[in-house]
């Protein structure tokens, strides 16, 4: 049983504390397959957990990160073996049970995904849950009959991790991309992935002033929710979808029923967490293909395990632009 090095989150009266401190392998929560891992990902819910918000780690000492990416070392499972390389995003794993910000994960086989051909780990999460759960969104519209040439598509919290995915993935399919973001600093930035119309977020952030607004968008991926899910479906175009995926500015959801019945609007709800195996394989390939590596890599930064809790309260701050990659292995920084 060899020794590693993670991030370790500890808390006592009623205040979460974190260091990188050595843990044995023995310590590791039971599974079939023991990865080594070599890269994870910073997302919104990482930096919530590493705070302390919303209670969603109920048991300390923990090991956190929601997404990796590595080596199979160990499996007693038929379905992996030594040396194969692996993904995993969601399941609850950085919450329930210990995550990616260590240099050993032990999970359910089941809950692993091959690495697809194409990508290496650390493009898988430079995409990781938020580039996964962008590529669901895309995949619910297009199977509510969405198609290129329809009009625009919004996207809104567009500088984001699944905002600025969305945008690269759509407008390498041919959509026409309005991207929504109250950072006029990243307009340039979107552009580049993709945008052809940007607005303020200003502007779908008002409560809906009457049950319908004039028909605008033919399709949208959204990751704020509240007062903007609201006001966006008022602005639906006939049975267009939104494919809800967040909720940065609430859970909240005001509005009226007249979009569903008079303009048969779908409000298509994305999990990507508990998502069906294989319905993340087909995700990840979608990924693989669809999803142009140059694009990722200008939207991603790679930061080492030490600055990962300097970087969580940025991003609840909304002061994160694009994907975030957190170098895992000591070779990897």
């Amino acid at each position: 049983m060899a020794d590693f090095n993670g991030l370790v989150l500890r808390e006592a009266d009623g205040k979460v504390s974190h260091a990188i401190e050595t843990i044995s392998e023995a310590d590791l929560p039971p599974g079939e397959v023991t990865v080594a891992v070599e890269y994870s990902t910073l997302n919104y819910k990482d930096g919530m957990i590493l705070n302390g918000i919303g209670r969603l780690v109920r048991k300390y000492p923990h090991v956190p990160g929601i997404d990796f990416a590595g080596t199979v070392e160990q499996s007693s499972s038929p379905q992996y073996k030594p040396g194969d390389k692996v993904v995993l995003t969601g399941w609850r794993v950085g919450e329930m049970t210990w995550g990616g910000f260590g240099q050993k994960a032990r999970v359910k086989a089941s809950q692993l995904v091959p690495l697809p051909p194409g990508l290496t780990t650390k493009q898988a999460m430079a995409i990781g849950t938020a580039g996964f759960t962008a590529m669901l969104a895309v995949m619910a519209l297009e199977q509510h009959d969405l198609r290129p040439g329809a009009g625009q598509v919004l996207v809104t919290g567009a500088a984001g991790g699944v905002g600025s995915v969305s945008v690269a993935l759509l407008a390498k399919l041919g959509y026409q991309v309005t991207a929504s973001t109250g950072r006029p600093e990243t307009h340039d930035y979107l552009k580049s992935l993709g945008a052809t119309a940007l607005i303020d977020r200003a502007e779908l952030a008002k409560a809906p002033s009457r049950p319908l607004d004039s028909e605008r968008w033919a399709g949208a991926i959204d990751s704020v929710g509240g007062t903007t899910l609201a006001s966006l479906i008022t602005q639906l175009a006939y049975r267009a979808s939104v494919a809800s995926c967040g909720l940065a500015g609430g859970s909240d959801l005001a509005l009226t029923v007249l979009p569903f019945l008079l303009r048969g609007v779908n409000l298509l709800g994305i999990d990507s967490v508990m998502c069906p195996v294989d319905r993340r394989r087909d995700a990840w390939h979608r990924l693989s293909r669809d999803l142009p590596k140059d694009k990722l890599d200008a939207i991603t930064q790679t930061i080492p395990l030490q600055s990962v809790a300097d970087w969580a309260g940025r991003i609840l701050k909304g002061g994160v632009r694009g994907r975030l990659v957190v170098a895992v292995a000591p070779d990897r920084a």
